[in-house]
């Protein structure tokens, strides 16, 4: 699968941050992970801290699938608000996936502390908008169903907003706790700190076979090389749909841009990560180096090629959404790119045992937390391989 367009700004501008050999021996190991993205990192890091014999590979260069296109935006908000959530899923569940989701964004915090990884990681509050004002009774809902969890969040009518942002709103939700990154720079901190701990890395490594007995799991690579595992995790993104013989969420394509750098972001309040509700929605981000991204625009339809043609004039519609916003600030473009994006009926991710594949997990990071969702199934995994009970796993559990 085609997972972006050819230009996502982050693997662009680091270049070639890591350099890992392909496999060119037979392996045996504790546990296997395909897929050498944010997820694939987050789950390695997490194995190999706690002594797990693990082996890493993908098909391509490292960091340059799904995660060289993320925006790299990190929040507890799930795609579906609480209130509904809790509707499919009863109270407890839902309240508790949104726990989990801001409890991810500060364990990322002080794992890029701990390890020093330079990946621009900064805390950051969020903005949430809603663009009618018929939407402002269930807003006022999600408010008090997300400040009885403790979550740290305003309520904001239209004065406070144009008092704070060049731009008015019927009302919006300001919570305290977000954050914003650099994957592709996080993915390949994370992987240097598990490689120092026994990681063997392999990228354009493809693995094309599997074969499950009762003591484990043999992955055959595109050059007949075999790795024996107890266990493989299915960390390939928006690409592990074809080792499921269900259905596990739908894709669709979402388009993006950032800036040239800006001089002037006094009008843009703490630099707060911003969205509005309503379909096609739109999202924007600073970065350390005064670039602005703004993404959204989602069509749903993966072909790449039709994807990818889209691109200039997604440009320009988010472009002049963009403007609507912020009209002192003059935009020029310097990368716009295309990906593939995914997501659930409940907008939580699927991770663990699945009964497509034998001795597998699968970490499925669909929706816009998939940053987050990727920390919470590297502790999910690492702990049931550990035989180590964790309470959360049937919140993300396939079949729940």
């Amino acid at each position: 699968m085609n997972l972006t367009s050819d230009h996502p700004f982050w693997s662009v501008r680091n270049g070639l941050v890591g350099d890992y050999p392909s496999l060119t021996c037979d392996l045996i190991c504790d546990v296997v992970i395909v897929g050498g993205g944010i997820t694939g990192a987050l789950a390695a890091f997490h194995l190999a801290d706690a002594g797990v014999s693990t082996v890493l590979v993908d098909k391509r260069d490292i960091g340059t699938g799904s995660t060289s296109g993320s925006t790299g935006l990190l929040q507890y908000e799930v795609d579906v608000p609480l209130r509904k959530l809790a509707q499919q899923l009863g109270p407890a569940k839902a309240n508790r996936s949104y726990q989990l989701c801001l409890e991810a964004v500060n364990k990322l915090e002080s794992l890029v502390k701990k390890l020093r990884i330079r990946c621009e990681f900064e805390k950051k509050p969020s903005l949430f908008v809603v663009r009618a004002k018929n939407e402002i009774p269930e807003l006022r809902e999600e408010f008090h169903l997300r400040k009885k969890l403790g979550i740290k969040l305003d309520f904001w009518e239209e004065a406070e907003i144009k008092k704070h942002f060049p731009f008015s709103r019927p009302a919006a939700l300001f919570s305290r706790d977000g954050g914003q990154v650099d994957p592709h720079r996080l993915t390949f901190g994370l992987l240097k700190n598990a490689c120092d701990r026994g990681l063997k890395n392999f990228d354009r490594t493809e693995i094309v076979r599997f074969v499950s007995n009762r003591r484990g799991i043999e992955l055959i690579t595109d050059k007949g090389f075999k790795i024996k595992a107890r266990r493989v995790i299915i960390a390939a993104g928006f690409e592990s749909k074809k080792y499921l013989d269900s259905e596990a969420g739908t894709l669709k394509s979402t388009y993006a841009l950032i800036s040239e750098p800006v001089s002037d972001l006094r009008d843009w309040h703490r630099r707060s990560l911003i969205w509005e509700s309503g379909s096609p929605y739109l999202y924007l981000r600073t970065t350390a180096e005064n670039r602005i991204i703004v993404g959204g625009e989602d069509e749903p339809f993966v072909n790449a090629t039709r994807r990818d043609a889209m691109i200039p004039e997604k440009t320009r519609i988010l472009l002049r959404k963009f403007a609507r916003l912020f009209p002192e600030i003059k935009l020029e473009t310097a990368y716009a790119w295309a990906g593939t994006f995914g997501g659930t009926k409940d907008g939580l991710a699927y991770i663990g045992k699945h009964r497509s594949l034998s001795h597998a997990y699968f970490a499925l990071g669909y929706g816009g937390n998939g940053i987050t969702y990727s920390l919470i199934a590297a502790e999910i995994i690492r702990d049931d391989f550990l035989s180590r009970k964790n309470p959360d796993a049937a919140i993300f559990a396939f079949g729940r």
